[in-house]
């Protein structure tokens, strides 16, 4: 069974030695992605912004992997603030509202200060 690794060209990925997202078979574990802007590098400070920033990440990683969001088949938001969870329904609905992974919710502290939500996925094609 063939091994393909997804990189997002994010320097972290060399520096710390991860993927993006890794295929195995039928499966695709995309991994934790925080909301920095793709386009312009940078950190927005609304956890809307920054969470619809992750998937978009996220999405395009499925998307090179051969998956769309319609695979995924569990998903874990990291919040830092127990009260990010009242917007969570506009940061995931409009990508998960009739997919309906399995999901769970995690209040932690991130990597750097101005982060404030990470979003990793697992999707199954088979």
């Amino acid at each position: 069974m063939s091994r393909q690794l997804i990189s997002s060209g994010s320097p972290f990925e060399a520096q710390v030695g991860y993927s993006r997202a890794v295929v195995q078979g039928d499966w695709c574990f995309v991994a934790g992605t925080t909301g920095t802007d793709p386009e312009t590098k940078t950190m927005p400070d609304s956890v809307v912004e920054q969470g619809r920033n992750a998937l978009k990440v996220i999405g395009r990683a499925l998307e090179e992997a051969g998956f769309s969001f319609a695979d995924v088949v569990r998903v874990t938001y990291y919040i830092t603030d127990a009260a990010y969870w009242d917007v969570m329904g506009d940061i995931a609905g409009p990508t998960f509202g009739d997919i309906r992974p399995a999901a769970s919710c995690v209040v932690a502290g991130l990597v750097k200060p101005d982060m404030k939500i990470e979003i990793e996925v697992t999707a199954f094609k088979g």
